[in-house]
């Protein structure tokens, strides 16, 4: 009974300081407004003209996040839009968005899916995990207006909340300890990179073999970056087929010539992603059990070949911020794919991911598998400031690692990933970094790739690097100045000694 009214006090305390919120935020006072920004009668209104979209307009206002720190926060506000114009990325349009930065200087723009066109009033919301993080001085500051877009926004900031939301991921088998078989348990720690996701040819495996390479990631990839691709669940079985006649017929006995053990990666799922990089597979049932059945059609195909196929990874970088189908959320739609991949071929190992793209930080609410030779997998894109300037239409606010004054450094970096380590440590588990990398033209990409690459050996983990012979600007062959610059061939720079020191390391 205590207990239960102990829960029913901090529920209390966060609906009063939800309302607290919504009573300071609808004071025009409160808010920032740029010239296209204004507050009338509680409802904050941004109205861009077309030759003004450049420029877009919004309202911030700064925000207590404190109470949030540890714990899963759910905004959301009410609003309508006229002839609003969608942004030429994801991430640009209409802003509902958070920013803040956190206390090991990261920065965090957590955002609602951007709406578009005319249409009436509607919630929109924001569910972002701070379960392993807070905002620096715990505050941050709340966006609402267009970015890069035109059109005419009226947000309701009444209807304003910032709340604790109820856990959306299950949280299961917390005591339970990973087993491994003597084939798994047995095998040295690999490193290694990540293959081009076309098609694979012998050179690609001679000179990761020079290199000193013992492991590498197969990419079944098309369609990376677009909205709601890959809907067509027939023709995206025809194709998948096809790569895994590339697999069987010219990767894996490559892989078996050259002694380099293969992650079979399904890079893309069926139904693609959102807007928000969602994918609508948790979401929609058919391309659940679409993706379900896939890894049935794979195993079944590849039962036999675990002396080289290193695991199957069900999925690249699941992201899942809204509560889910039924079994269809990030965790569970994992399992069912896995269970129905050790149906079918009952040796070769398992490969899971963690929410938020993988990331280090979504391991503080990862549950482990009920399920034998299971290996867990994170990315490393951490500080993504750094890592990714300049990429993908992202403003080149250019950095440069290490940088003392930002604290960024190896036992930084060391400390970035600490969740992993801890749920290796509590579990047991056998860790995996399937990708990390830097920009080519980013000050100091390549002690960054080299202080990475050492504290996976520090920590015993497995590691591939993201990427060889895919796009330039990832690739060690290839030199470039600047986002805008021209790529040049290199047989030598300082990226691609850090690489093939840390792989020869292995050897």
């Amino acid at each position: 009974m205590k207990k239960f009214v102990a829960v029913l006090s901090v529920m209390a305390a966060l609906g009063a300081f939800a309302a607290a919120c919504a009573a300071d935020l609808a004071e025009p006072s409160a808010w920032r407004l740029s010239r296209h920004a204004s507050v009338s009668n509680g409802i904050l209104i941004v109205d861009v003209p077309a030759v003004s979209a450049a420029e877009g307009g919004s309202g911030r206002a700064r925000v207590d996040l404190a109470p949030f720190a540890g714990k899963l926060l759910e905004a959301e506000i009410r609003v309508r839009g006229e002839n609003v114009t969608k942004g030429s990325v994801g991430w640009l349009g209409m802003k509902f968005m958070l920013h803040y930065e956190t206390e090991d200087g990261a920065q965090s723009w957590p955002q609602a899916k951007a709406e578009h066109g005319t249409f009436g009033w509607k919630t929109v919301r924001i569910t972002h995990d701070m379960t392993a993080t807070s905002a620096k001085g715990g505050t941050g500051e709340l966006v609402l207006g267009l970015q890069s877009a035109s059109g005419r926004l009226e947000f309701d900031l009444s209807s304003l909340k910032l709340r604790e939301a109820a856990p959306i991921w299950p949280r299961v088998n917390g005591e339970l300890k990973a087993r491994y078989s003597e084939r798994v348990s047995s095998l040295p720690r690999l490193r290694g990179v990540m293959l081009p996701g076309g098609d694979v040819k012998r050179d690609d495996f001679e000179t990761l073999s020079k290199w000193g390479a013992t492991l590498a990631r197969y990419q079944m990839i098309r369609g990376w970056g677009k909205e709601n691709d890959n809907q067509d669940v027939g023709e995206y079985v025809k194709w998948l087929d096809g790569r895994l006649d590339h697999l069987e017929r010219v990767v894996l006995p490559l892989a078996r010539e050259f002694g380099i053990r293969i992650v079979v990666d399904l890079h893309v799922p069926p139904g693609g992603r959102d807007s928000d990089g969602e994918m609508n597979m948790f979401h929609d049932a058919a391309f659940a059990d679409c993706f379900v059945s896939c890894w049935s059609r794979i195993a079944k195909r590849f039962a036999g070949n675990s002396d080289i196929i290193y695991g199957y990874d069900l999925i690249n970088e699941p992201q899942q911020m809204r509560r889910a189908l039924e079994n269809c959320d990030y965790w569970n739609l994992q399992r069912r794919a896995a269970e129905a991949a050790r149906a079918a071929d009952p040796e070769t190992t398992i490969i899971i991911e963690s929410n938020g793209w993988d990331a280090p930080s979504a391991f503080e609410y990862l549950s482990p598998l009920a399920m034998d030779n299971v290996i867990y997998q994170a990315h490393m894109y951490v500080p993504h400031e750094f890592t990714h300037q300049g990429v993908g239409g992202r403003k080149w606010d250019r950095c440069a690692y290490p940088d003392e004054k930002r604290g960024w450094n190896r036992a930084w970096l060391r400390r970035q990933i600490e969740p992993v380590v801890a749920f290796g440590k509590r579990h047991g588990a056998r860790i995996y970094f399937g990708e990390f990398s830097a920009i080519a033209w980013a000050d100091g990409a390549d002690r960054y790739i080299a202080d990475v690459a050492s504290i996976f050996e520090e920590c015993g983990f497995d590691w591939t690097y993201h990427a060889f012979r895919e796009w330039q600007g990832w690739s060690v062959e290839h030199e470039c100045d600047r986002p805008d610059g021209k790529f040049r061939s290199s047989d030598d720079n300082a990226r691609m000694r850090a690489l093939k020191s840390a792989l020869k390391a292995g050897r």
